[in-house]
């Protein structure tokens, strides 16, 4: 008999969601029976998608997946009274649909955040008698913190021993970072609980070897360093701006590519232009689909966030994209990125927000032959696909549902 799992998070598709149908799909090949207990699609916006309308409950079939959705506050804006409402929400209608409306399943699997969303996971393990397996994707209250989501201490604090709270009560824990693991068993978290299984990427969209060069893609007469997503205060990309700066006095042949949007987009377009740096490249951005053939084309791919704290025990989601990509690395973010580019032998590493070390690493990759750039490429590859992929992820949860639904 197929072990049933029911998966319980506020955002799955058509909502950018990593967890999502890719996670589903994959279970249901390797043998389980899956339900999915989420809400109407309203994430990033805060707006409902066109084509859904709130409702007391709606089932679908997504690629053979059963998708059960339980009505929420819709908001995802700067007001944290619509933040709470939106958590809230989903937290009490999936706890209702969870005790009373879902079939019982062998193991609830739980996504994080939000935090509310284990707390109602772990009730219904307490009144059904379920194990739960709880994914910690993000680190609270550090995050709230980081990102200035919240600064009030005491509710911090309160956030904090909810934590504690839903720890106590899940079966088995599982994060994204070795580092992730450390501060949890510092909080008081058994060791034993907690698995460490490194996120996956969008493969099929990554891994486009084939793909056509983009049209507004620079020229290969330079070496060219891609970084592409999110341009945000977290990824401090000024100090990138001025590795450019000294690329250039140092006539190296290297231009630095920023593929995406972001907050920070125009004012780092604005100082590259007052500096007059002809060697950094802005594009606009694209479709998830359309990332493979920009990765595709640049000569090597570089990460980078702020120096903090809470970055050291993170793995930016983009890693697993560029190591899948098959392109060298620029790995300026410390801690668990660096070590995972260490250990995969696919990259340099430099210091974040350190200009000359990222300039360094830069002209380190640029004067390496072809031959020993694609070796590094294809080391990250093959690392990725041993020990990173989708289906190597999935085995492992795999592993810790068959375990606990017996």
């Amino acid at each position: 008999m197929a072990t049933r799992i029911l998966l319980l998070t506020q955002w799955f598709d058509p909502e950018p969601t990593f967890k999502g149908l890719v996670f589903a799909r994959e279970l249901v090949a390797q043998g389980f029976e899956v339900e999915v207990v989420t809400g109407f699609p309203n994430y990033p916006g805060g707006k409902l998608y066109s084509g859904y309308k709130v409702k007391l409950i709606q089932r679908e079939v997504i690629d053979g997946i059963k998708v059960t959705r339980v009505p929420l506050y819709p908001s995802h804006g700067q007001s944290g009274i619509g933040r709470v409402l939106n958590y809230a929400s989903f937290a009490a209608t999936s706890l209702l649909y969870g005790l009373f409306g879902a079939r019982k399943p062998h193991v609830i699997y739980a996504y994080h955040p939000p935090l509310t969303v284990g707390m109602s996971a772990a009730l219904i393990r307490m009144f059904r008698r379920v194990p739960v397996v709880y994914d910690i994707q993000d680190m609270w209250p550090d995050t709230l913190k980081a990102t200035g989501m919240f600064s009030n201490e005491k509710a911090l604090r309160l956030v904090s021993r909810v934590c504690d709270w839903v720890y106590r009560r899940v079966d088995q824990i599982v994060v994204l970072s070795p580092g992730f693991r450390r501060l949890l068993i510092e909080r008081g978290v058994p060791a034993a609980k907690i698995d460490v299984i490194y996120n996956w990427c969008a493969e099929e969209m990554v891994c486009t070897v084939d793909a056509a060069k983009p049209g507004n893609f620079p020229t290969a007469d330079t070496f060219r360093v891609l970084f592409a997503g999110n341009m945000g205060k977290a990824q401090a990309l000024d100090a990138l701006i001025e590795a450019a700066v000294i690329l250039k006095q140092r006539e190296a042949n290297v231009s630095l590519v920023f593929l995406g949007g972001g907050v920070e987009v125009s004012r780092l377009q604005a100082i590259a232009q007052q500096r007059q740096l002809d060697n950094v490249v802005f594009l606009p951005g694209v479709p998830m689909a359309q990332v493979g053939a920009y990765l595709a084309s640049a000569d090597a791919l570089i990460v980078h966030l702020k120096k903090d704290p809470l970055f050291t025990i993170t793995i930016p989601s983009k890693t697993q994209a560029y190591m899948a990509a098959g392109k060298p690395l620029i790995m300026a973010v410390e801690g668990d990125g660096a070590q995972l580019v260490r250990d995969a032998g696919c990259g340099v590493i430099a210091e974040p927000q350190n200009p000359q070390a990222l300039a360094d690493a830069c002209i380190e990759l640029s004067v390496l032959t072809e031959q020993a750039r694609a070796q590094m490429g294809q080391r990250g590859a093959e690392y990725y696909s041993q020990e990173l992929s989708l289906k190597v992820g999935v085995q492992r949860f795999g592993e810790h549902f068959r375990r606990l639904g017996k």
